[in-house]
């Protein structure tokens, strides 16, 4: 389990041996524990169909939209149990979750999708507006296309609007859910490299869900590594991407070099870490 910053604080997230289960018949995680210190990034690694998002939306308590619920163990944000809060209680206690697939409201401007993120807030419109300014240094180019409507700007600025918008509501933690999906390599690294700030300067911490794991460790402090709804192994950012397992099959090389697809997909996988 990853350190707190002082080595002794209470992790800021922390997630007991969850089960979740879909329908009342489809059991999706087992007994998956994980825990974010504060101010942390943590990555939650795997590959499709893993179970990441799921964890997320357990966390974030959205699987009751999806007729999912959590069934064994128990989730903790600030040392209090969150299962039976809805998803806009927990965004008031400072957990908030971005969506997979870069979700805007394609009809308002990208301000007026920034805004919409400080629906929870009380503190008044122009600690709102300070805010939006806040955002905006952060992501220079929203506020170049801030009167744009969201459905017409790239995937890029979407994701950036996207983040943006939880921003507003001045979280704690953000809950990443893959942020580099469609995005070109250029644009993945701006985004990353804005996360990264906004950890360091603003003390938010992060689980962030992604399948590109070359990224995600660069970035990370910690990772986990989901494999059909369970952590097959974690540990420190870079003792995974050094551990010879992680790199030949999420990274894609191994000690003979990088592998094409069609050797991984008839490779069969040792699992060292389950011997």
């Amino acid at each position: 389990m990853p350190e707190a910053a002082n080595g002794a604080e209470a992790p800021l997230l922390e997630v007991n041996n969850i089960e979740v289960i879909y329908n009342h018949v489809i059991l999706v995680l087992k007994g998956v524990s994980l825990s974010v210190p504060k101010g942390g990034i943590v990555a939650l690694l795997g590959a499709n169909g893993a179970g990441k998002t799921t964890t997320l939306k357990a966390i974030s308590n959205l699987l009751r939209a999806e007729r999912g619920e959590v069934t064994k163990g128990n989730i903790e944000f600030k040392g209090d149990e969150i299962q039976a809060l809805t998803p806009n209680e927990l965004v008031r206690r400072g957990c908030i979750q971005v969506m997979e697939g870069r979700h805007c409201f394609e009809h308002l401007s990208v301000e007026e999708n920034l805004l919409t993120g400080a629906f929870t807030r009380s503190d008044g419109a122009r600690a709102v507006r300070d805010h939006l300014d806040l955002v905006y240094t952060y992501f220079p180019r929203l506020k170049e296309r801030r009167t744009s409507q969201a459905g017409y700007t790239s995937g890029g600025e979407q994701q950036m609007t996207a983040i943006g918008r939880a921003l507003m509501s001045k979280p704690d933690m953000i809950l990443l859910d893959e942020p580099s999906m469609g995005l070109a390599p250029q644009l993945v690294e701006e985004i990353f490299q804005i996360v990264k700030q906004l950890n360091e300067q603003q003390g938010v911490s992060l689980l962030l869900a992604e399948q590109n794991t070359n990224v995600a460790l660069k970035y990370a402090t910690y990772g986990y590594i989901l494999e059909t709804g369970r952590v097959v192994l974690d540990g420190e950012a870079q003792a995974l991407r050094e551990n010879e397992d992680v790199k030949e099959f999420y990274l894609g090389i191994g000690g003979e070099g990088r592998k094409s697809f069609r050797d991984v997909k008839h490779y069969k996988r040792r699992k060292r870490w389950l011997a």
